[in-house]
């Protein structure tokens, strides 16, 4: 069942219609609790209309047969539709902080059409938009339940949001992160900002073709810091590479249910 929340307001950013996608045990099992994946581009997730080029992800069937099979705990789907300005929303603000990037600011932001506001995005997501399913929906409301996902610079900024508000969520699935988009200014982030490990997971893969083959060499420090900080590969976090996989949503279809199971396995 996928329940429309359309024009969803928010004081930080522009309303966006949001979809919740509820497994068929929320109905069967009405005194049970649900963990929560929250997951961006969210007209992609489950409508072909909706969809780029007509091609959904299928994430509610899959997690709906893994969930059946008992391979991962009970789990709502809040699906967020993305902005025009999407970059500007997905695109990690803090790295440019940093005082060693500072000359750096002018270039980045000239590539936006709007100033960037992931920010401001994500207060959209932990000040309004989660107090709102936890409030409407039968939810676990806590960090250890709270997991977030995407795919390109969707994966980026799953992998912020856990940075930045660890106490929030518990994991991030990073889909063929777009790495380029803050080559040279995020691993030095990354060093001050990941949180420590064996409390949260995080999953990234990449394939070898279209924007897919920019990112395996930009993966790689990224792999190396992980293991340096301490994160245990396989239990920690998982980086996964995808042969002849191209940057779309069949691609991103074809793989879900390994993310899906890392992080939301009972």
């Amino acid at each position: 069942m996928i329940l429309r929340h359309d024009n969803f307001p928010s004081q930080h950013i522009p309303a966006r219609h949001v979809h919740i996608w509820l497994p068929n045990d929320y109905e069967q099992q009405p005194e049970s609790r649900f963990s929560v994946l929250y997951m961006h581009d969210g007209q992609n997730l489950f409508n072909p209309v909706t969809a780029t080029a007509g091609q959904t992800w299928g994430v509610a069937e899959a997690l709906e047969k893994l969930m059946a099979a008992g391979s991962v705990r009970p789990t709502i789907i809040v699906g967020i539709f993305n902005h025009r300005d999407r970059w500007a929303e997905y695109w990690p603000e803090r790295p440019l902080a940093h005082p060693n990037f500072q000359h750096l600011k002018q270039k980045f932001r000239a590539a936006f059409t709007a100033p960037v506001r992931s920010e401001a995005y994500l207060r959209f997501l932990i000040e309004e938009l989660k107090p709102f399913v936890d409030a409407t929906y039968r939810t676990h409301p806590e960090r250890e339940e709270t997991f977030i996902m995407g795919s390109s610079m969707g994966g980026l900024i799953s992998l912020y949001a856990v940075c930045e508000y660890p106490e929030v969520f518990a994991g991030a699935g990073c889909l063929s992160t777009h790495w380029p988009a803050v080559e040279g200014i995020f691993l030095p982030y990354l060093e001050d900002a990941l949180p420590s490990p064996g409390q949260h997971k995080l999953y990234f893969d990449y394939g070898t073709e279209t924007l897919d083959a920019l990112y395996e060499p930009l993966q790689k420090p990224v792999d190396a810091l992980l293991a340096a900080k301490g994160y245990k590969q396989n239990l920690d976090w998982i980086t996964r590479k995808f042969d002849g996989a191209a940057h779309n949503e069949p691609a991103w279809r074809a793989r879900i249910h390994i993310p899906l199971t890392f992080l939301l396995e009972k």
